[in-house]
C-alpha cells in the first residue's frame, strides 16, 4: 500500500475529490436578527435574446468516429439537446415553476443569500436545510419539496412533514457571486436557520462537505444529518491500518480520479482559465455540466432515463442567467487551499447522528470508512439512483430522508 498512498497523496494535494470541503474552526455568526425579503426570478428578455443568438452561432468542433460519451459529452446528444433548447424549451414556463415556490433573500455577514422556504403542513414540522453542490443548483430539490412539506399528499404520514429551506451556495445562482470556503458557508447556513428564520435546532441534508461542517461546528443546533457520501481520502490516511474494504475503496477512488478527475484538478487549480469559456458559450457550459450528470447518474447509457431535457436546461440556465459558472467552479480552489494550506490533515469526526444512503451510480462507500468520518446511525444501500437522486428518483430519496429524520429521538 506504500505506493498507493504516495500516488494518492500526490493527487490529493492538487485538489479535492468531487467536493471535499475544509473543516476549519467555528466562526461565530452574528447574533443580531437579520431580515429577509421576498424574491422573484425575473430574467430580462435581453438576456434570453442574447442566449438565443449565441446558441444559433455555435461553432461546433470536430468529433471522433463513434464518439459516444467516451471522449466527454456525447456530440450527437449535445446537438439534439441544443436543438431542443433553441426550439422547444420555454424559460418563462420554467421561471414560473421556480417562482411557484416562496423565495427570499437575506444579507448574512455581508453576503446576500437566496433561498426557498416552504412551511410544512403537519402539526409539528421539522426544520430541514437542504444543500446542493456543483454542478447542480437549488433546483436539484424542487421535486421533493411537496413530498417533504406535504407527505400526506404522497401517501405518507401527515405528522412527518418538514419546513424546507433550500439556499443557493454563495457563488451559485441568485446568491451573491462571491466564492467562500465551505466552512464559511456553513456559518452562513447556521445564521440563516437561527438568526433569520428563528429555529433553535434543525436537521440538514445534501452536499457532504457543507453539511458535515455544519454538524461539526454547530452540534448544539444540528440535530441530525443525512448524506449520500462522507468524503474521500485526503492523503493523511495510514492505509496499513485500514480494513480490506477500506483499502479497496481507496484504490477505487484512485482509479476513478485518474479516469474521471480532470475536472477536479482544473477547478482546484486554474478555474479562471475555464471560466472564460463557460461564461461566454452556453453550449460550452452545457457540455461541461451535462457530462457530470451523465457520469454520476444511473442513466444506463441514456440520459433520458434519468433526467428530462427541461430539467437539465433549467439547471444550466440558472448558471447562465446569473453568470455564476466561474464563481461556482472557483469553490473547488478555495476549498482546496483551505484544506491543504498546512498539508493534508485528518478530518474531525462528525458525532451528530448521521444517515448515510449509498446509490449505485455514486461512490460505493463502505460502512467502515463511513464510521471513521461520521456517527452512522442508519446505513442504506439503494438498488438504483446516483449522485443527484433528489432529481433522478425524488420519491425514493424523499421517503428515505423522511424515514431517517423522523426515526431520530427528540433531544
Amino acid at each position: 500500500m506504500k505506493n498507493h498512498k504516495l500516488i494518492l497523496l500526490g493527487i490529493l494535494l492538487l485538489g479535492n475529490f468531487f467536493t471535499s470541503y475544509s473543516q476549519t474552526k467555528n466562526t461565530k455568526t452574528n447574533p443580531m436578527k437579520t431580515q429577509m425579503a421576498p424574491f422573484k426570478i425575473e430574467v430580462p428578455q435581453s438576456v434570453l435574446d442574447d442566449l438565443n443568438t449565441r446558441l444559433k452561432a455555435t461553432r461546433w468542433p470536430d468529433e471522433p468516429e463513434n464518439a459516444g460519451w467516451n471522449y466527454g459529452t456525447n456530440p450527437a446528444y449535445l446537438k439534439d439537446f441544443v436543438n431542443y433548447w433553441q426550439n422547444k424549451y420555454d424559460w418563462r414556463k420554467q421561471e414560473a415553476l421556480l417562482n411557484s415556490f416562496p423565495q427570499f433573500k437575506a444579507e448574512i455577514n455581508g453576503v446576500s443569500i437566496h433561498f426557498i422556504y416552504v412551511k410544512g403542513k403537519g402539526p409539528h414540522p421539522k426544520p430541514l436545510i437542504l444543500t446542493h453542490e456543483w454542478p447542480d443548483s437549488f433546483f436539484r430539490f424542487y421535486k421533493v419539496i411537496p413530498m417533504l412539506t406535504d407527505p400526506a399528499s404522497y401517501g405518507g404520514d401527515p405528522n412527518q412533514s418538514f419546513d424546507v429551506i433550500i439556499p443557493s451556495i454563495p457563488g451559485f445562482g441568485f446568491s451573491d457571486a462571491v466564492t467562500l470556503p465551505s466552512a464559511k458557508t456553513a456559518d452562513l447556513w447556521a445564521s440563516l436557520m437561527t438568526d433569520v428564520l428563528g429555529y433553535k435546532t434543525f436537521d440538514a441534508a445534501g452536499a457532504s462537505g457543507i453539511t458535515k461542517t455544519l454538524a461539526l461546528n454547530y452540534p448544539d443546533r444540528v440535530k441530525a444529518i443525512h448524506l449520500t457520501d462522507v468524503g474521500y481520502p485526503n492523503g493523511s490516511e495510514d492505509w496499513s491500518k485500514m480494513s480490506p474494504a477500506e483499502q479497496e475503496f481507496g484504490q477505487k477512488i484512485q482509479r476513478w480520479f485518474y479516469a474521471e478527475g480532470a475536472f477536479n484538478m482544473l477547478q482546484s487549480t486554474k478555474p479562471q482559465t475555464l471560466g472564460y469559456s463557460l461564461n461566454d458559450s452556453p453550449v460550452g457550459l452545457a457540455a461541461w455540466l451535462l457530462e457530470k450528470f451523465y457520469s454520476w447518474s444511473d442513466t444506463k447509457g441514456n440520459m433520458d432515463n434519468s433526467f428530462s431535457k427541461d430539467d437539465l436546461i433549467t439547471n444550466i440556465m440558472i448558471y447562465w442567467v446569473t453568470q455564476t459558472a466561474n464563481s461556482s467552479i472557483r469553490t473547488y480552489l478555495v476549498d482546496a487551499h483551505a484544506a491543504y494550506a498546512n498539508g493534508p490533515q485528518p478530518e474531525r469526526r462528525v458525532e451528530v447522528p448521521t444517515g448515510l444512503t449509498i446509490y449505485p451510480a455514486d461512490t460505493d462507500t463502505p460502512i467502515e470508512w463511513a464510521q471513521r468520518k461520521v456517527n452512522v446511525t442508519k446505513y442504506t444501500k439503494m438498488t438504483k439512483g446516483g449522485r443527484f437522486a433528489a432529481m433522478e428518483d425524488p420519491k425514493l430519496w424523499a421517503d428515505d430522508v423522511r424515514a431517517f429524520f423522523w426515526s431520530q429521538p427528540e433531544k
